[in-house]
């Protein structure tokens, strides 16, 4: 885990963010469906539960969506774990993308859906939760990880 400890460290954080949130939402709304209005029609806190993936997209397709979670979990912790030391960029990216995979489908393993709370309502946004947060994070770090240069390209410079 010394090897690549940022991608621990974040996948770990964002992961307990996701079920701290998702726990507290559950709690705290009596009904599905109940809001409340942080900047009214602008930015809301509403309980919904979605089985499907990002922005409902297969609805209904919590029980495959589970393994995919479980498959692209397990792959990241083999890559961190038995692979090369990653580059900090990597090891965020990765992480974030970690935490995101481990919070929702924990929740499709246990529940056969995802609670999702964080409403943006003035671009009328499909309602998401951290874990969605996390796993885009997790690309942009991707991304930018993609576009710096790897340490064997300078050597070679």
């Amino acid at each position: 885990m010394k090897k690549n400890r940022w991608f621990w460290i974040v996948s770990l954080v964002g992961f307990g963010l996701d079920q701290l949130t998702k726990y507290w939402v559950v709690q705290s709304f009596p009904n599905i469906g109940d809001t409340i209005p942080l900047w009214p029609e602008v930015f809301h806190f509403t309980y919904v539960i979605n089985t499907g993936a990002a922005f409902s997209f297969f609805e209904g397709g919590a029980k495959w969506l589970r393994w995919l979670s479980l498959g692209v979990s397990l792959a990241l912790m083999a890559l961190a774990w038995w692979g090369e030391k990653m580059k900090i960029t990597e090891q965020l990216g990765y992480g974030f993308i970690l935490s995101g995979a481990l919070g929702n489908g924990l929740d499709r393993f246990l529940f056969g859906y995802v609670v999702d709370f964080l409403d943006f309502r003035l671009i009328n946004f499909p309602v998401f939760n951290l874990a969605d947060v996390c796993i885009n994070i997790g690309i942009f770090f991707l991304l930018l990880a993609s576009f710096s240069p790897s340490p064997s390209s300078k050597a070679s410079s």
